[in-house]
């Protein structure tokens, strides 16, 4: 069967309002169920995926502890390398996956991708050396890259702007709750040393892989496809969700086909570096502060045993998990989405700066709350930020690949700044995390908040009117967010050729589209 036939073919204008004759009461109703009911039925499994993912990427940091550097006969630096070579794939491939995930059904795509990263994860408790242990580190991560870029793209082809950052936000607080869960988790499991001749580590890579294989099967007749073919809403509730994109100028990314124009756009778009540079510091200082806590804790020298580590660990991460849906809620409110993440940033420093600056355990201690509250919420902040302003749905995908994509490559730096002779004071990692939140994620932050003032001042000054001059609406809507126009019904009786600047949309002076 052509796949692309089969997709129901919608443009912004061809949609009729499924609620007409409706009173407003009626409708915000009609609005508030239907939104009850897509995020029973979308949110919660996608969220238990992301924690799994995360949860399967990092809990080689608890396993360190409970002797897999010892066990394997690797220094180090062998170590550090082996998270290295997690990032290179997981990185490169990401800003393809989307790509494929729009080509092929959410459901066959994410349980695809989730039953073949949990036979390499599982396959890592049974590795007896260095090499072994590269070889399901690379293929994980190869494994592991279409989820988070793919979620975050599945997700935006549902909600509206304004809707999406909290969802985003809770999506993602699962990796705050995997760190909380990983720590309790591999303590749990790592009482299993002995049995079956596998030391403890090797059994928090055997159990969590088989519990990860489970999920993964089951995920194909838990998620939903695109809306349009939607089996848990009625005919009008997907007619409902199609025109309400519709209205917020986005689509529902089924009918659209990628082309070059797509690629074009996205590759050159000031805003995709911009945000490259933004999502590389709030991600590049996740994964250190994620890889490698538990060591961190351990070095303080308020614990003695790697149990005591992980289970100390808890604490901030469940603090990040509130913080994340805080900011989440607020920056879909204020649509200030900038302010949030310079904001954050700025916390994270404090957090880095006690950690490097101060002797003392408890000082130290009360910084990793810092670093987690500052950090975990720029993650779907600055996505949600991407989403929001970039429009055409195959744009998007190629937008969100790339920025993911290039902020993961610098788990590679993440990987190896605390090393083990930098005990306990980790002053290379800290200065170098501190640098990351500074010049990428604050200023990177900063520089965009302000040419997005300025750009949007252009626009409601109609400055921008002459890119849709003499163009058709097909034009027009290839376009994308460089011209953001009004709903084709706003636009009834005006003239293409002599436009006023009330064409274009009035927009948020920190977002291009965060209405």
């Amino acid at each position: 069967m052509d796949r692309e036939k089969d997709r129901v073919n919608v443009t912004h204008d061809s949609l009729p309002d499924p609620d007409t004759g409706l009173s407003e009461e009626e409708r915000q109703r009609l609005n508030k169920a239907l939104m009850r009911k897509l995020d029973w039925n979308l949110v919660p499994w996608v969220s238990l995926l992301y924690l799994i993912s995360f949860l399967d990427r990092a809990n080689i940091g608890n396993a360190k502890i409970y002797g897999l550097e010892k066990d394997l006969h690797m220094t180090d630096l062998q170590y550090n390398i082996g998270l290295t070579l997690f990032f290179i794939p997981y990185s490169i491939i990401e800003p393809l996956t989307n790509l494929a995930l729009k080509r092929m059904r959410p459901k066959l795509f994410l349980s695809l991708i989730m039953v073949t990263w949990a036979i390499c994860l599982t396959c890592m408790g049974f590795i007896h050396n260095f090499a072994g242990l590269c070889a399901a580190r690379f293929f994980l991560g190869l494994t592991e890259a279409g989820l988070f870029p793919g979620v975050n793209y599945y997700l935006s082809c549902w909600y509206r702007r304004k809707e999406l950052g909290i969802r985003a936000a809770v999506f993602f607080s699962a990796a705050a709750f995997a760190g909380s869960f990983g720590g309790l988790l591999a303590a749990a499991i790592a009482e299993m040393d002995g049995i079956g001749g596998k030391p403890g580590w090797a059994w928090i890579f055997i159990v969590e892989g088989l519990a990860t294989l489970a999920v993964g099967v089951a995920t194909y007749w838990m998620v939903a496809d695109f809306p349009h073919k939607a089996t848990f809403l009625s005919p009008d509730e997907r007619s409902r969700v199609l025109y309400r994109l519709q209205q917020d100028k986005q689509s529902s990314a089924s009918h659209e086909k990628t082309q070059n124009a797509h690629v074009k756009q996205a590759l050159t778009d000031w805003k995709t570096y911009f945000y490259m540079a933004i999502y590389g510091g709030c991600a590049g200082s996740l994964y250190a502060f994620s890889l490698f806590l538990p060591t961190i804790i351990k070095e303080l020298g308020i614990v003695h045993t790697a149990t005591h580590a992980n289970l100390l660990s808890v604490p901030s991460y469940t603090a990040a998990v509130v913080m994340t849906i805080v900011i989440g809620w607020y920056a879909d409110k204020s649509q200030k989405r900038g302010m949030c993440n310079l904001a954050m940033s700025v916390l994270a420093m404090v957090g880095f700066i006690m950690m490097l600056a101060s002797n003392k355990p408890g000082v130290k201690y009360a910084g990793t709350y810092l670093i987690a509250l500052g950090i975990y919420p720029t993650i779907p902040n600055t996505i949600t930020w991407v989403s929001n302003n970039t429009e055409g749905v195959s744009k998007r995908g190629i937008v969100l690949g790339m920025v993911i994509g290039w902020g993961n490559l610098n788990g590679i730096v993440s990987s190896n700044i605390y090393r083990s002779q930098d005990a306990p004071r980790f002053i290379l990692g800290h200065s170098v995390m501190i640098a990351y939140l500074a010049v990428f994620l604050f200023g990177g932050s900063l520089a965009t908040t302000l040419l997005l003032r300025i750009e949007n001042r252009r626009r409601r000054k109609g400055l921008r009117n002459r890119l849709v001059e003499n163009k058709t609406e097909a034009e027009i809507e290839i376009l994308g967010d460089k011209v953001y126009v009004l709903p084709r019904q706003s636009m009834s009786g005006l003239k293409l050729t002599s436009l006023g600047p009330t064409l274009f949309t009035p927009l948020d002076g920190l977002e291009m589209a965060g209405r």
